[in-house]
């Protein structure tokens, strides 16, 4: 029992002592025991009254005096009140570093409901994204940038990547978007300035194309005139052996070439191309017997595995690469005798072109990167294969533009499953 408590249990019998003395005397016990429980009740209700009016009025001050137990209760309240008011000070002090911070950032910043209405935005996003103070607050941010690719992006994501477009206030210059949820639905937007970004780039896809279309020419006739002499029959052995191994080179550069040219086209995007439905049976049983062509000597056994009678959309050319360069590695990366299945299936939420071997496989730490250009898990070995180190990000470039994935498990010694995941929406009977 606490100390409060035992003070006023105190009070509530000095009350009824006090008025049961006189009462039994004049012989009205319970009457007088009465008037003691009236009078007791009366205090209380004038401390309440005291507190009422206290916290209805001028709370901020200092509590008023009360008696017994309402002295407590009031102190309390004043010092929980003092601790809140404490902390709102507190908070609105950081709201006002966080407003200031925001407003010296060079990134545009702003803040929506969950209506997508402007509630709050920096110097920044006035400058970057033309916003004006007053006029536009409460407006749905749509209504401001008009761009249908930002009101998809805005309104469905997906948030975990950002959207690159142009400037809708300033010509030839770029903007990255990137929104994060927060709250009931919430939004917080971050735009910067990337034409810097944009326009070296583009300097390098520009490079990278001109240059692989320069060296095609004087490549092919390189190549042309070392397979003369590597077929000559009067070029002397020792001479011959030099010209097969530039044979060699000049075709490893070649494929190089013609890598690097394709990346550049699938990252210009100059021409839209219609997808059309891919018979996958057709297609994939095409590669596997250009597969089967490709290293005669490991003599190994390449299967096609059909579970699926959907046909993919897509753009034939270009996952024909993309499956190609798939199957093209396993073989290189399996031994003689190994066991290639390349099998087409699909469930309720997606298709899958998954190509598997029992190869060399690839360590952990590397399978993150392995889509990288020429990034090598071994330079030797990819070296010994003849391997440019672009297979891979061309899939990748290719799997982007069809809305896929791809899936990397591997094991060393093991082998490896590399999974082309579409769309459910992208196939068709």
């Amino acid at each position: 029992m606490t100390a409060l408590l035992k003070e006023e249990l105190f009070r509530l019998v000095y009350i009824l002592f006090l008025f049961a003395i006189p009462s039994w005397l004049l012989k009205f016990e319970v009457q007088g025991l009465f008037l003691g429980l009236l009078v007791y009740v009366v205090l209380h209700l004038r401390n309440l009254h005291k507190l009422h009016h206290w916290l209805k009025t001028n709370h901020k001050d200092a509590p008023p005096e009360l008696s017994g137990i309402w002295e407590d209760i009031a102190e309390n309240i004043h010092r929980l009140q003092q601790n809140e008011q404490a902390a709102k000070q507190n908070l609105l002090t950081i709201i006002a570093r966080a407003r200031t911070s925001m407003s010296a950032l060079e990134e545009a910043v702003v803040l929506t409901d969950s209506h997508g209405n402007l509630e709050w935005w920096n110097t920044a996003a006035e400058k970057l994204l033309g916003f004006k103070p007053i006029v536009d607050n409460g407006k749905p941010i749509i209504n401001l940038i008009r761009d249908p690719a930002f009101i998809h992006y805005f309104e469905h994501g997906p948030y975990n990547e950002g959207i690159k477009l142009p400037s809708w206030t300033h010509p030839n210059r770029y903007v990255q978007y990137e929104v994060t949820r927060f709250g009931h639905n919430d939004r917080v937007l971050i735009a910067y300035d990337i034409t810097r970004l944009h326009q070296l780039e583009q300097m390098r896809k520009d490079f990278v194309a001109n240059v692989s279309h320069e060296l095609r020419t004087p490549l092919t006739v390189l190549s042309g005139y070392i397979e003369t002499f590597v077929d000559s029959d009067d070029l002397p052995t020792r001479w011959k052996r030099a010209f097969q191994q530039m044979q060699q080179q000049s075709l490893r550069m070649t494929n190089l070439v013609n890598d690097l040219l394709m990346l550049s086209r699938l990252e210009s995007d100059t021409v839209k191309q219609q997808p059309k439905p891919i018979n996958m049976k057709m297609l994939l049983e095409q590669l596997r017997l250009e597969a089967q062509a490709y290293h005669v000597n490991k003599e190994q056994h390449i299967i096609v595995e059909i579970n699926s009678p959907l046909r993919l959309m897509g753009i034939e050319t270009d996952l024909r690469s993309a499956f190609s360069n798939l199957i093209i590695n396993a073989i290189k990366y399996t031994p003689a005798h190994g066991e290639i299945i390349i099998r087409w299936s699909h469930d309720e939420q997606y298709g899958y072109l998954s190509v598997q071997d029992d190869g060399i496989g690839i360590e952990p730490q590397h399978i993150a990167r392995l889509t990288e250009r020429f990034y090598r898990v071994d330079a030797a070995r990819s070296s010994e294969t003849g391997g440019t180190g672009l297979g891979l990000a061309i899939v990748k470039h290719v799997l982007l533009q069809h809305k896929a994935l791809l899936n990397i498990n591997s094991k060393p010694n093991v082998g490896s499953t590399f999974s082309c995941v579409f769309p459910r929406a992208m196939l068709v009977d």
